[in-house]
């Protein structure tokens, strides 16, 4: 550029030739002179228009003010040419600031170019956006951004760009970004090839999802997967490997983000993340004599403690951890002992139990005293996070001594931890007074009011404790140097309790007037008022001292401070009335104790360790302290699976694979052609509509095959012109195996590929699957997964699966799985006399449930006898022969087997009348809600509503 514009070049070679800086201002403003004189004429070109923005930012960055070229730049974004276009976004991003009027006349300009093929424009659009960055332009061009992201046109640092710079507009205008909205479209760009994308994707899901964790949940299997294809299968390129280990970056992001969710209770994600973790557990421990290798591979190590702390801390992993971080505190390396203590304090915020950590407390203090500051801080977390009652004084005792030479950028979250400490595990109420007086007297100027608040509250709500601190009180307030906030504390205290100790050798009222008022020409006034109020109570209880307080009250009517002028009046009046016995004492009655109230030590200590970019997942402190962030374990799982169970059957999945092999997947369809078997071929399908689609699957044909498979075991669940969902089922007693056949029907793979289960009432039904499920499908091949299922109680609401994909745009389908209640019954064969005796010992409603309904009739006029034989058959019901007068009348009998509430008996009769053309079901059942479920789902396949 400098050769292309000889001008500037020049311009540049006087400015550094210049001797003194009046030379130099002197060529400048000449400059700009001229450049006004041209800019004011017009007629430029392109070239020279660029030469003098050019001259204009070399100014403004030598630091001198420029009132100038803010419209020539704002043409130049709107030229063709690379150059030109270059400089007028330069020039947009460092003259103007993000409310300044002329950006309204870029955005336009900017949005052509993020609608531009050339990826090169999109580049310095999008990075105009990222450093200008205003509500206005935010606003205007977001949608373009995504768009741009989201496009399966964008090149690969199209995507990057895109993705940093949404990041940068959230994190600056949160309210305008629709994350929730754009959650799954942008969730499935982290099935990206090039890790890059991937990377940037993921930085940018991680801002998004600390906020919006539920829309974004599907997050978390995607991480699972990538990790999985990237530490344990080696999936990457050559290009990301640093220092032999594969995108430590992502590696690190991926593992930080699925620290923001509960732990999946899916046994397959559980599997494979601890797969994961044991893998890069198990790599850290080959050392290299390359530094950046080891420095990579302990990066990712220790996130992954992170995340095996948070997942269980009663895990092997954690166990292995310990271990692990025990060598790396006492290493040589200043990062790596700061960032093993570091992670040692969260194990200490999260573990049962303290005692692993305890071993090492030795080493712990002796970090207290190490050359790094910042180690020294990770080192005084970590003892505030592993103290407990056992080691409560030892650790306070030590950060006591060492308070005393401590730096004074730690001494005062030094004190609020001391304090918090000493109060939540005192032995008892002398030894926590002691040692917060003891604290006040070490590190006066760094004690918050909040901590001295706190000592009054708990004196005065402690009757066997007030004499004790007034006597220790008084001590302390004897030596030659007290800090004010001894003075307050003792002012209180004295005041309240100081006729306790009233009788005591040395410590009568007129001692403790001296050693209070010789302090108080030292103190600020609020103390000089808060000691006022001291004197007025000693009034009261101690009238030998009224002539001394009450000439104490007249010197102060006459300071300049009003608020101690006022109260000095106010408490003489009051102590020179002549009836103020009576008066004092209603007047200075005891304070009553104060109401159970949370320490507002721990508010203060939390605001502290305010929330960076990234939201930490665990707070300083014992297990009580996270406790709240451990509930989240008994949240909602974010892969939307149940907990874990046993194997259906003794068989493995292998046995049901081999069972699907002839699964006809034909059923009724709208002339598409469906998949027989494991990837065979289909036939072609018109192209996808390049639109993004979030649906919940319904219609004829959707809400038959879903009835029909209520009540058998194979068949077609959906099918469109891309994708084709077919299921095979069996069950045994409470257990179940549902195999899934997810088809591609179209010549292109569908990417990003996502499977999620959602049950209605987990504690009811447990649907899990056994494998991760695959990312991607094959042109026109087929997927395989199999569910395990149990029925612990009834249930009422089928589960539904959503499967999201990319096509050419991103598609969501959300499905009801065929699991109803009666997929757990078992046949029970009966006699006639055995059948009717239970029904009529079951009785009527509310254990009874009936319905009449119009039914079908064959073609002939017949009762179809066939079918509803069929249907009762399919609900798992026996059919009982010759148990029922009327030949017509159909019988059944069955048991429901649930894994926690047990079994449950049902019985149920059909009476079709083929004149009326009408139908009876009558069920009756020892629970009420299960008569009621069985009787609906008999009706629906037998009604003349239902499709044939």
């Amino acid at each position: 550029m400098a050769t292309n514009m000889r001008g500037l070049t020049q311009f540049i070679a006087d400015i550094r030739g210049a001797r003194v800086r009046d030379l130099e201002e002197k060529r400048i403003n000449k400059e700009m002179a001229n450049i006004r004189k041209k800019f004011k004429d017009g007629n430029l070109d392109g070239y020279q228009k660029k030469k003098y923005v050019a001259k204009v930012l070399y100014t403004y960055i030598l630091g001198y003010k420029v009132d100038v070229g803010h419209m020539e730049a704002v043409n130049l974004i709107s030229s063709y040419k690379y150059s030109e276009k270059q400089i007028g976004y330069l020039a947009v991003t460092l003259l103007m600031h993000e409310n300044s009027d002329f950006l309204r006349l870029v955005v336009n300009s900017i949005r052509k170019d993020l609608d531009d093929n050339n990826e090169i424009h999109n580049c310095l659009a999008l990075h105009a956006i990222a450093n200008v960055g205003g509500t206005e332009m935010a606003e205007a061009l977001c949608e373009d951004v995504h768009r741009l992201l989201i496009s399966p046109t964008s090149q690969s640092m199209v995507k990057k760009k895109a993705a940093l710079t949404l990041l940068r507009m959230y994190r600056k205008h949160p309210d305008v970004i629709p994350a929730a909205e754009w959650a799954l479209r942008i969730v499935a760009i982290m099935d990206d090839r090039d890790l890059g994308v991937v990377l940037c994707v993921t930085t940018l899901v991680m801002a998004l999802a600390q906020d919006h964790l539920e829309p974004f949940a599907v997050c978390y299997q995607k991480a699972v997967d990538r990790l999985f294809r990237l530490v344990v299968e080696h999936e990457y390129s050559a290009t990301y490997a640093y220092y032999k280990v594969p995108s430590p970056w992502l590696q690190v992001k991926l593992l930080r983000l699925l620290q923001y969710y509960p732990p999946a209770e899916d046994p397959a994600i559980r599997s494979t993340l601890h797969q994961v973790l044991e893998t890069i557990m198990n790599n850290s421990a080959e050392q290299s004599r390359n530094m950046q290798h080891n420095n990579a591979q302990r990066a990712v190590l220790f996130e992954a403690i992170g995340l095996a702390i948070h997942l269980d801390t009663n895990s092997p992993l954690v166990s292995t951890s310990a271990v692990l971080l025990a060598r790396f505190i006492s290493s040589k390396e200043t990062n790596v002992r700061y960032l093993g203590l570091d992670t040692l304090a969260h194990l200490a915020a999260r573990a049962d139990s303290l005692e692993a950590i305890k071993k090492h407390q030795g080493t712990v203090i002796n970090s207290l005293r190490d050359r790094d500051i910042s180690v020294r801080r990770r080192a005084l977390d970590l003892l505030y996070s592993m103290c407990d009652v056992d080691n409560s004084e030892v650790i306070v005792g030590e950060l006591l001594r060492y308070l005393k030479v401590a730096d004074y950028a730690l001494r005062e979250e030094m004190v609020l931890k001391i304090a918090i400490l000493t109060e939540k595990y005192a032995s008892s109420y002398r030894w926590y007074v002691d040692t917060i007086l003891e604290l006040i007297s070490s590190a006066g100027d760094h004690v918050g009011d909040e901590v001295w608040y706190r000592v009054v509250q708990i004196v005065t709500n402690t009757e066997d404790l007030q004499a004790y601190a007034a006597r220790v009180v008084f001590q302390r307030l004897k030596s030659p140097a007290s800090h004010e906030s001894l003075v307050k504390v003792g002012g209180y205290v004295l005041g309240e309790y100081g006729h306790l100790i009233a009788n005591e050798e040395g410590h009568s009222p007129i001692e403790q007037l001296h050693v209070l008022h010789t302090k108080s020409q030292f103190c600020a006034a609020p103390t000089r008022a808060l000691l006022l109020s001291t004197y007025i109570k000693w009034v009261n209880v101690f009238p030998e001292i009224k002539p001394q307080l009450i000439n104490i009250f007249e010197r102060y009517r006459h300071v300049l401070d009003s608020e101690l002028q006022q109260r000095a009046c106010e408490f003489y009046a009051l102590a020179s009335r002549p009836d103020e016995d009576e008066l004092l004492q209603n007047v200075c009655e005891e304070i009553p104790p104060f109401p159970p109230r949370e320490s507002a030590l721990v508010g203060r200590m939390n605001k502290k360790h305010g929330a960076t970019e990234d939201k930490r997942t665990w707070v300083h402190g014992g297990k009580e302290a996270n406790l709240d962030r451990e509930a989240t374990k008994q949240g909602r799982v974010p892969t939307g699976d149940a907990p874990p169970t046993a194997s259906p059957t003794a068989t493995g999945d292998r046995d049901v694979m081999a069972s699907l092999q002839g699964l006809d997947l034909s059923g009724p369809s709208n002339g598409t052609s469906a998949t027989n078997g494991a990837a065979k071929t289909v036939t072609p399908t018109t192209p996808i509509k390049p639109s993004t689609s979030t649906h919940l699957a319904a219609g004829p044909n959707v809400d038959r095959w879903f009835e029909k498979l209520t009540y058998t075991n194979e068949g077609v669940l959906y099918e469109d012109v891309q994708i084709q969902v077919g299921v095979k089922s069996r069950y045994q007693g409470h257990i179940g195996q549902l195999a899934i056949y997810m088809g591609n029907k179209i010549s292109a793979p569908l990417t990003s590929f996502t499977t999620k289960v959602d049950v209605d009432d987990p504690e009811a039904l447990s649907v899990t699957f056994a494998k991760m499920p695959p990312t991607l499908i094959a042109p026109r091949s087929q997927s395989q997964q199999i569910l395990h299922i149990e029925c612990k109680k009834f249930f009422r609401t089928p589960p539904t699966i959503s499967i999201s994909f990319l096509a050419g745009a991103h598609q969501t389908i959300s499905l009801r799985l065929p699991i109803v209640l009666t997929k757990f019954f078992e046949h029970v064969t009966l006699g006639q006399a055995e059948f009717f005796e239970r029904w009529k010992l079951i009785g009527g409603p509310p254990r009874e449930a009936q319905s009449v309904f119009p039914m079908h009739l064959t073609s002939q006029n017949e009762i179809d006898r066939e079918k509803q034989r069929n249907v009762v058959l399919g609900y798992r019901l026996n059919v009982l022969a010759d148990v029922d007068p009327n030949p017509n009348n159909i019988v059944g009998a069955g048991v429901l087997h649930m894994s926690v509430d047990g079994k449950v008996g049902c019985l149920m009769r059909l009476e079709p009348n083929r004149e009326a053309k009408l139908c009876r079901v009558t069920v009756r059942s020892t629970s009420e809600e299960v008569a009621g479920e069985v009787q609906r789902l008999i009706q629906k396949p037998l009604s003349v509503d239902a499709a044939s």
